[in-house]
């Protein structure tokens, strides 16, 4: 049977001549912290302090023992690196095994009987994508970093959002395989559902040692405990088995249904070589499965184009987040910080995780816990915001990439979509791109050719898309709204969130609204800073293109900017991020199904920085968390602002769950000090799956431009304010509400209950937990009191519960 050695323990990495105890998997910069030799760059203004370790070359070195690769108990050894990052050479006892330079690809070496030093040379990703730059030529990008000429993790060379920290080193396992006359190289479950039977047809590639040229080999394959087995004979390199899983459960979505996996085992064996003899184990794999269908409806309709993921049948609105790699040194992620990231991601409503092509195919630890969780996943190809060259040697790099990880990830259920690029046909389009090139190649043919072909070949049980956004066709503008998916960024970077409204696109898989991290993030990643929105930290972390401009334009858009009151300023801007999401989704939900989906930019952060996060760099929380709770939940209530001739609001009632919604709706039109003036209640069915509108009845709306009313619709506990102005304009009362600190489980334990009771219209409460200890969370977001009205809210964690610094922790909306 085959063996498996890990070689994590070891390592050295060459610093200045003398050599460092290295981690692997790791790279550099986590090395030479533990070392203590460089700054940690998410602290303060350290990030350019370490520039030069992206700029230099490194080598990392252990020794093979001549008993770890020898062949007597095996005919072959392998050295086996599941990720090398990025342009290294690779050498035994001075002997050249290969040469790489792709982060995203797992390598392979044939070491048996080798043995002596083992040294893995990378060179500077910067001379790299140097070298191949001067062979293809200049190509634009969005940002001044030489990405595109090399294949690796876009973002370590900075972005909008993230630090520019050039990474390398073996950062994903490395290991030795030893074993004899065959193994399994490459094996593709392609697993469909057909009249309630699940078939599993596995397509197996086998290589073979030269003494197991000939030699007769059988292939065994089951499905969870018994429920179905294959079995045949290998002859040369290849091998089908089909099997068939009658009344098979179905993998569904989270919120569609249950996530049953089954076991998928394989084994390869040699055939007995006597009367009598029993098979010879050689090698096994094992993979868990799921049995759903999935299609992408692309349908042309009176609206357009459409874009709707279609699971077992069922259409699906998509509640999605795009995900960045939740560390710049991805490395560091474990499997317990991914599975935490994504449970977070799955209790905030959410059923689908786009994984954002500058980054990196994710480990399997990722994909195993969206398959658990019912998170469907869309991966994108890695090419983000770059015109790519297409000669050699990327091409071939390209090709090699997308076959190894279509293969890798191809048995995960939840799976269900691969995407070309990021925003690069839009480029194309609309960047000045074309004149630039001159006709030179700029990915279009790995987006629209080749990507596709391999899909098609590889795993043609899923639906590929060749671009986000893309509209199908060039028929179309690539980013239109009306055709395909849609990146809405102008309305961030240039207009009022409240212009979200303004259209309804076939599906938006990009939209997004900047806040600060939580307070507690910026004092631990800006010790000793005295913080204000300019102060020499806060702009080291703050990355996008006049960022604290938008921050701010945001904010007086709907309320005074505080001058020189920080708290206040961090306050507002991760409320007009809360609310700028939540206008986005209340209204295109409330256009299902015309559209099909918003995907949010972005669930979390690789580091402390003010960015897009709903989860910031520290794992803590923002206020926008929270709200997306509300507005991906399945039942949702939602007051729109009138769209035809007389004005009048609508209201909306969004059911996406499987049973139909008997609302009982309160609608009520109140002055500002709260005393109600009309009242009505509705009794409203609302279809699973589907969406009531209304307009709301004249008595009941408060007149266009008052800035003394408002309206308000009331559900079980489900609440939706309507302001006829902005916040600046409205004539808020001077907030005036009573908190109580309740310790139900005991004095000192840090849980304790905060009791609101309002004496006034308090807008837009929020308890920063935080603010009493580090470690503080509270179960709730932004939540608007009407006067008598009382609010627990429940915090664990804390260090501080007393009274008044509990007071000090709670923010709402003031008087302009």
């Amino acid at each position: 049977m085959k063996e498996v050695l890990p070689l994590a323990e070891g390592w050295s990495l060459s610093h200045s001549g003398n050599p460092l105890p290295a981690q692997v998997p790791g790279c550099v910069h986590t090395d030479l912290l533990a070392a203590d030799l460089i700054p940690d760059p998410f602290l303060g203004v350290n990030e350019p302090a370490v520039a030069w370790v992206g700029q230099r070359a490194w080598t990392y070195a252990r020794d093979l023992l001549a008993s770890d690769t020898a062949g007597e108990a095996h005919e072959r050894t392998d050295l086996v690196f599941d990720g090398l990052d990025t342009a290294a050479t690779i050498t035994l006892d001075g002997r050249e095994l290969g040469r790489t330079r792709n982060m995203h690809r797992r390598y392979r070496f044939d070491v048996t009987g080798q043995h002596g030093r083992l040294e893995v040379d990378f060179a500077s990703a910067y001379d790299e994508a140097a070298s191949v730059r001067a062979l293809t030529g200049e190509r634009p990008n969005v940002y001044p970093e030489p990405f595109q000429y090399i294949r690796k993790m876009a973002c370590s060379f900075g972005w909008d959002w993230g630090p520019t920290l050039v990474t390398a080193g073996i950062w994903r396992p490395v290991r030795l395989e030893r074993w004899s006359t065959a193994r399994l190289a490459d094996v593709r479950p392609l697993v469909t559902v057909h009249d309630g039977t699940g078939r599993v047809e596995i397509r197996i590639e086998i290589e073979r040692t030269a003494q197991g040229t000939a030699r007769p080999l059988t292939v065994r394959a089951t499905v969870g405990d018994g429920l179905a087995e294959a079995r045949g004979v290998v002859e040369g390199t290849h091998a089908v088995l089909t099997m068939e899983v009658p009344d098979a459960a179905l993998w569904w979505p989270r919120g569609y249904g249950d996530q049953p996996l089954y076991d998928l085992e394989l084994e390869l064996t040699e055939e007995a070589a006597g009367p009598g003899a029993e098979e010879r184990p050689l090698d096994s794999w094992h993979r868990r499965i799921g049995f759903r269908t999935v299609e992408l409806d692309r349908s042309a309709d009176e609206h357009g184009t459409g874009f709707t993921l279609v699971v077992n049948g069922e259409r699906i609105f998509a509640r999605g987040v795009n995900w960045i790699p939740d560390d710049v040194f991805p490395s560091r992620i474990t499997p317990d910080r991914y599975r935490t990231r994504l449970r977070q991601t799955a209790d905030a409503g959410v059923d689908l995780v786009r994984i954002w092509g500058g980054g990196i195919y994710e480990d399997d630890a990722f994909y195993d816990a969206c398959d658990e969780l019912g998170l469907m996943v869309w991966q994108d190809f890695l090419f983000a915001c770059a015109a790519y060259p297409e000669e050699q040697p990327l091409r071939g790099e390209v090709e090699a990439e997308a076959r190894d990880n279509v293969v890798r990830l191809m048995p995960h259920p939840s799976l269900v979509l691969w995407n070309g690029n990021n925003e690069n046909l839009w480029g194309f389009r609309d960047w000045d791109w074309e004149p630039e090139l001159r006709g030179d190649s700029w990915g279009g043919g790995y987006y629209l050719d080749l990507l596709p072909r391999i899909v098609a070949e590889l795993d043609p049980t899923r639906p590929y898309t060749a671009g986000s956004p893309w509209s199908g066709s060039w028929e179309h503008h690539p980013n239109d709204p009306a055709h395909g998916t849609y990146h809405s960024w102008e309305v961030w970077n240039r207009r009022d969130y409240a212009e979200y409204r303004d259209s309804v696109p076939r599906f938006v898989s990009e939209f997004g609204w900047q806040a600060p991290p939580a307070m507690a993030t910026l004092r631990r990643a800006l010790p000793g800073e005295r913080l204000a929105p300019d102060s020499p930290g806060m702009l080291h972390h703050q990355k996008a293109e006049d960022g604290n401009g938008k921050l701010n334009r945001g904010v007086e858009r709907h309320f005074v900017l505080p001058e020189g009151d920080f708290d206040r300023w961090h306050y507002l801007t991760q409320v007009v991020q809360a609310r700028a999401i939540a206008t986005g989704i209340e209204h295109w939900r409330s256009h299902w199904p015309v559209c099909a989906g918003t995907i949010v930019w972005q669930i979390n952060d690789c580091w402390p920085v003010s960015s897009w996060a709903a989860i910031d760099g520290d794992g803590r929380f923002k206020p926008l968390y929270h709200e997306l709770r509300r507005v991906y939940a399945d039942r949702l209530l939602t007051l729109q602002p009138g769209d035809g001739d007389d004005g009048l609001p609508v209201l909306a009632v969004v059911n996406q769950s499987a049973e139909p919604w008997q609302a009982h709706i309160r609608l009520r039109r109140l002055r500002a000090d709260g005393t109600e003036v009309a009242e009505h209640v509705l009794d409203v069915t609302v279809a699973a799956r589907a969406v009531h509108r209304r307009t709301v009845p004249q008595d009941l709306a408060p007149a266009q431009g008052s800035a003394k009313e408002f309206l308000v619709a009331d559900s079980e506990d489900l609440r939706s304010v309507h302001l006829p102005v902005t916040d600046r304009e409205f004539a808020y009362p001077v907030p005036h509400y009573d908190v109580a600190v309740e310790s139900p489980m005991g004095a000192g334990t840090g849980n304790v209950e905060v009791v609101v009771t309002a004496h006034t219209l308090v807008r837009d409460l929020l308890l920063q937990a935080d603010r009493l200890g580090p470690d503080a969370v509270c179960d709730t977001g932004l939540r608007t009191l009407l006067p008598g009205e009382q609010l627990r809210l429940r915090v664990t964690g804390a260090t501080d519960t007393g009274a008044n610094a509990v007071r000090a922790a709670l923010f709402c909306v003031e008087p302009a």
